[in-house]
């Protein structure tokens, strides 16, 4: 038996919308509803896969079903497809199974001959009209179906207008239209080689062919590639009957929303044009009026397409966006599909709709996208400002999208130069090669940060999350030259002090400005109700990523419950702090080292108290020293240069003068002057024994791969005294705030754990001294031990670490590079975007987490870890701990929690209730 490859309108319904396309599954619902459709077919995606995989040929049986369904249209109608008297005219549109606006093509007025044509005359009195249908049918026909360059056509048409003095299309009579369609006729012999066709079957059959083509043009392959939409989906193809906006003053063409698709009100919202077709209103050759005015155009019109918009968007319970023609004072509606919206716009109509009874609340949390929620906190650029910038060629670049959101400000090329002018006040985006902890003040001065290496876990990345600001990383099409402070890319030069515009959400960097759209949480109302509806349903817990009080601040007014990482080593790099960790690694004895971090407890007491303060009542993991020492040093090959340039100027020091070849022989320079007073021989004598004994430290701290090094536990082991000062630290703010009244819950966490016995060697070091500070402060806190799974081993053998952890967090950043065996800046610099772009791999692994190698190695560790420990307490504070499909998989593993940058937590929120509500429907289907 043949299969189905065509479905009349009546014949589908809204359920199937994968075999009919949203387009030809709406026509079928307002058809079964009774609204005023024109007759017509689809034929289902399934052809359209059958056609590509048949080799570009329809599938058996298909045309002898459009031909069948030709004739039940025939018969609707009571017109007949090429008959000269009485002639079916008909559009052939794509129609995907989602919206993909403006991405495949539509053929109309199909089937006009210059036999129907003059039956086209005869039925409607009205010459004009019939020979504009026609040419605009030879137009569409030849740029979508023969692949005519429509500019082309478009040449023709203005020759004609300027020939008989008309501006607009609708100023051309009857003759001028007729030239018209002589002209395109010979354009398209000149083009195609042949006459332009006459037999409608075969009009028909080469359109069908077209919007099939279309599925795979390259608009609708990028657009699909951007939102990670499948390619094997195909598209439907909707035959409809055509009815006509261009017959008059009576008539019109026109499309409209339910709701204002922008701020989501409740009102009618679009735009129509008097005597025009479909593409008119598209392509902007005349100005459309807005939706009201149709009220006093054609006040019954009006009135019935108002009624049809409400019935469809209660019949829906969603708002709708709908095309429809009048045609001689009649209503037809030709389709209606779920409209695109901007997340405030989904937001509020969401919520809206639950007040409305329409919805439920959780209906409600998944008509918004967690990205969405993103958009709206984050500044973002205005819609029209962007293409306008398009436009105008002043996209420079594209990168990773590492940070969302968007900002425009002045080049900066280094730190102090950032942190200076944002003293100043002035607008400001850092660009560097790559960034470092010694850039964080100039990026805290910034509103956005571009770099030329690095990717979406980099130390730029990183930062700017947790800052709230866009990141573009990794963007390797510009050169960035730090001692010309500018950068290069496709020819252009900008320079220090040039303005420039990023979007971390897209990746794109713009020359100029583009004007951007603040944020801010406190004033949406909406968005705080959704959320709070997201949190009664929510299993998994919502923590943050907070190294200062004052991001934990920040994390607590937009709904985090806990701190899941709170980085110790990033209070190290503060300015006033810095010194005194550099002579605690050169410390030549156990005393002395201990002197410095005797200095070091009271800083970082006070950075827990303010954590611990900010967030009463709720747990704090502290993470204990991660890095390797080296990091707190200057960078070998710095003071190499400088070492080596101090003992060539140490008998001539005028050399340091007349050799300033970067930047960085300047500031030698001004530290030199500045150490003798002014006098250079004195200052190199002071400043070369200090750079030296430098050097040495940094080069036998060397190795090969720091990564896997001498960090973490195994850094803590070493180096005891730094962890033992720490947890005293954690353990003397804790009882100090307790004193005060303040509910603390601090959780220890001992990073880079692969042995088990690593972990009892550590933890019967440093509990001891919490209970010593506790009994000392004669106050008692709630507390835990426990362990970052980071590295495969220790996901492998979690019951045996188990055994000492009173908790796990997996750090899924390095457990990510660990299992994959890639250096994470290297590779999404180097290789990963283009494994990506080859569909080697399905997502870029450090921004949607691995589910087959890194998800199943934490469901090994969660089973396992809690075979040991029933009650053990498993969460993880990787950036994936932000990322909607990584939530998602995390609920179904069981975690207590997720953690993430403090600005994506109500994205968080909205995720974890995702997942709770698809599971339970899940659960629910499968009964």
């Amino acid at each position: 038996m043949t299969k189905k490859w065509v479905y009349m309108f009546h014949e589908g319904n809204a359920g199937m919308k994968n075999l009919l396309g949203g387009k030809g599954a709406g026509l079928s619902e307002m058809t079964n509803a009774g609204l005023p459709v024109p007759p017509g077919f689809t034929i289902t995606t399934e052809a359209c896969n059958a056609y590509y995989a048949s080799g570009k040929k329809f599938p058996e049986g298909m045309w002898e079903q459009v031909l069948a369904a030709m004739k039940e249209v025939e018969k609707a109608t009571g017109k007949k497809f090429g008959d000269p008297k009485n002639p079916l005219l008909v559009s052939v549109r794509s129609g995907a199974r989602v919206s993909m606006p403006g991405m495949m093509d539509t053929v109309l007025n199909l089937g006009l001959n210059p036999d129907t044509v003059q039956g086209l005359i005869a039925l409607t009195r009205n010459e004009r009209f019939a020979y504009d249908a026609y040419r605009r049918f030879i137009q569409m026909f030849g740029r979508i179906v023969m692949g005519i360059d429509g500019r082309k056509f478009e040449e023709k048409l203005e020759e004609i207008k300027h020939k008989y003095e008309a501006q607009l299309d609708t100023d051309l009579d009857a003759e001028a239209m007729k030239e018209v369609v002589a002209e395109f006729k010979k354009l398209y012999k000149q083009e195609i080689g042949e006459e332009f066709p006459t037999d409608p079957y075969k009009q028909l059959e080469l359109a069908i062919g077209a919007v099939f083509g279309s599925w795979m043009g390259k608009r609708a392959v990028d657009y699909r590639n951007f939102y990670k939409l499948p390619h094997d989906w195909g598209t439907a193809v909707n035959v409809v009957t055509m009815v006509f906006g261009n017959m008059g003053d009576d008539s019109g063409t026109g499309v409209a929303f339910t709701r204002n698709p922008a701020t989501g009100e409740k009102v009618l919202y679009g735009e129509y044009l008097q005597n025009a077709q479909g593409e008119d209103v598209v392509a902007g050759i005349r100005t459309p009026k807005k939706i009201a005015q149709l009220a006093q155009d054609m006040p019954e019109v009006y009135q019935q397409f108002a009624e049809v918009a409400e019935k469809l968007e209660r019949h829906y319970r969603d708002m709708q966006d709908m095309e429809f023609t009048v045609e001689r004072g009649k209503l037809w509606m030709l389709q209606t599909r779920a409209g695109k919206r901007t997340a405030a716009a989904a937001v509020k109509i969401a919520v809206d709709m639950v007040r409305e009874g329409l919805i439920t609340k959780e209906e409600a949390l998944l008509r918004v996208e967690p990205t969405q929620v993103n958009q709206l906190l984050l500044p973002r650029f205005d819609v029209k400002a962007k293409e306008e910038a398009e436009k105008n060629g002043r996209l420079l670049a594209k990168g990773l999208n590492a940070s969302p959101g968007a900002a425009y400000g002045f080049a900066a090329f280094d730190a102090d130069t950032a942190e200076e002018w944002g003293k100043q006040g002035k607008r400001v985006i850092l660009v560097r090669p790559e960034t470092s902890p010694d850039d964080v003040h100039g990026m805290l001065a910034s509103r956005g940060i571009l770099t030329q290496r690095g990717g979406a876990t980099s130390h730029a990345a990183v930062v700017a999350r947790g800052l709230g600001l866009p990141c573009v990383a990794g963007c390797e099409a510009i050169r960035v030259d730090e001692d010309a402070k500018q950068f290069t890319v496709n020819g252009k030069v900008i320079r220090e002090g040039d303005v420039i515009s990023i979007d971390g959400g897209t990746g794109e960097v713009f020359e100029g400005q583009v004007q951007t759209i603040d944020a801010n949480f406190a004033d949406e109302k909406d968005l705080a109700t959704l959320l709070e509806w997201a949190d009664e349903v929510r299993r998994l817990g919502v923590w943050a990523n907070a190294d200062y009080p004052r991001d934990a601040r920040r994390a607590r007014e937009f709904g985090a419950t806990g701190i899941g990482l709170c980085r110790t080593e990033h209070m190290f790099f503060e300015a006033d702090r810095l010194p005194i960790v550099q002579k605690m690694i050169l410390a030549e004895s156990e005393e002395e080292r201990q002197k410095y971090l005797d200095q070091l407890l009271p800083v970082q007491r006070g950075d827990f108290e303010g954590i611990f303060q900010a967030m009463d009542g709720y747990p704090v993991i502290i993470r204990l020293i991660d890095p390797p020492l080296h990091e707190f040093l200057p960078s070998y090959e710095g003071l190499l240069r400088d070492v080596t340039r101090l003992q060539m100027a140490r008998h001539k020091p005028e050399l340091l003068e007349l050799e300033k070849a970067s930047r960085e022989d300047e500031e030698l320079l001004e530290e030199v002057k500045k150490a003798g007073n002014g006098d250079l021989a004195k200052g190199i004598q002071a400043v070369l024994p200090e750079k030296t004994k430098m050097l040495q430290a940094v080069e036998k701290m060397r190795e090969m791969n720091p990564m896997l090094g001498l960090r973490g536990i195994r850094l803590g082991i070493t180096f005891p005294g730094i962890t033992k000062m720490q947890v005293r630290a954690i353990f003397e703010a804790a009882c100090n705030m307790a004193k005060q009244g303040v509910v603390v819950k601090p959780e220890v966490m001992i990073p880079l754990t692969g042995h088990y016995n690593e972990l009892k060697v550590v933890r019967e070091m440093l509990e001891p001294i919490a209970k010593q500070v506790m009994e000392e402060k004669g106050v008692h806190v709630e507390y835990k031990f426990g362990t970052m799974i980071e590295i495969p081993r220790a996901a492998l053998t979690a019951g045996e670490i188990a055994q000492y952890a009173e908790f796990f967090s997996f750090g899924t950043n390095d457990l990510t590079q660990t299992t994959f065996g890639y250096s994470r800046d290297d590779a999404e610099g180097k290789f990963l975007l283009k494994y990506v772009e080859d569909k080697i791999l399905p997502e870029n692994p450090f921004q949607v987490l691995d589910r087959p190698g890194v998800g199943r190695l934490i469901n090994i560790a969660v089973t396992e870890g809690r075979q040991t420990r029933p009650e053990l307490e498993v969460g993880i504070c990787g950036e994936h701990g932000g990322d909607p499909s990584s939530i998602e998989f995390c609920h179904g593993a069981g975690l207590n929690y997720v953690s993430c940058s403090p600005f994506r937590v109500p994205v968080a929120r909205l995720a974890a209730a995702q997942a709770a509500l698809k599971e339970k429907m899940n659960v629910e289907r499968d009964r």
